[in-house]
């Protein structure tokens, strides 16, 4: 390669570092070129574009696009998908960890999300997510979630997302029923005296009744008493 191309290789990588926030990183070896050229097809359509890059050429493009962060992914044959403003993440890791899986070859290194470098098994459990408008219906169609909460998992970085539902679920199981609180449960315990006291009342009652029968069976004896 002329100096000339490598140079206009390392301005592209570079604008393509500054650009991008989310990109994955693959080792290709093993990979024969119909099976790159079906991997840079079906990436294509889900919004990444895969190049492969040179070590050497990628380092000096990272170091002049000041993503040096990135280098730690590049080791050996190396391929990075960067991610267009409309791709879907979800489902360029879907497609990068089935032919890893598929083929046996392909091993997915890392890649940067939302700008943080993440390791390959950050990239494997977004692979496990539903689509992107999939993942944001469950979300949208969420059954007992506070507005605060959906919202939250909406502006959440995309590098949050892949723990986001299991910590939602968490949240739910850990609320369970509410429990009566304390003030409630000390009026309920004022009111029950307040129950009561009808009853002792009507026993008092009760036990004045005899007497009352008692002085009438008095006063009809002495009557019969005098016509006696």
């Amino acid at each position: 390669m002329l100096r000339s191309e490598k140079e206009r290789v390392v301005e592209q990588l570079a604008e393509r570092l500054r650009s991008t926030e989310t990109l994955m990183v693959a080792d290709y070896r093993g990979l024969t070129m119909p099976e790159i050229d079906e991997l840079r097809t079906r990436l294509l359509e889900a919004g990444a574009r895969f190049t492969v890059v040179k070590n050497t050429l990628t380092k000096r493009a990272a170091e002049e696009a000041g993503t040096t962060e990135v280098l730690e992914l590049i080791d050996g044959p190396t391929a990075i998908a960067f991610l267009e403003a409309d791709g879907d993440p979800v489902a360029v890791a879907k497609v990068l960890n089935e032919v890893a899986r598929a083929n046996d070859v392909l091993v997915i290194r890392g890649g940067m999300l939302e700008g943080t470098v993440v390791g390959d098994a950050e990239i494997k459990r977004l692979a496990t997510l539903p689509p992107a408008e999939v993942l944001r219906a469950q979300l949208a169609g969420a059954v007992f979630a506070p507005l605060t909460t959906v919202v939250g998992l909406f502006t959440a970085p995309l590098r949050d997302l892949v723990g986001v539902i299991d910590a939602r679920i968490r949240q739910l199981e850990e609320q369970g029923e509410p429990e009566p609180e304390p003030e409630a449960e000390a009026e309920a315990t004022q009111e029950e005296p307040q129950a009561e006291a009808p009853a002792e009342e009507a026993t008092e009652e009760q036990s004045e009744e005899p007497s009352a029968e008692a002085e009438q069976a008095s006063a009809d004896e002495e009557e019969g008493q005098q016509d006696g």
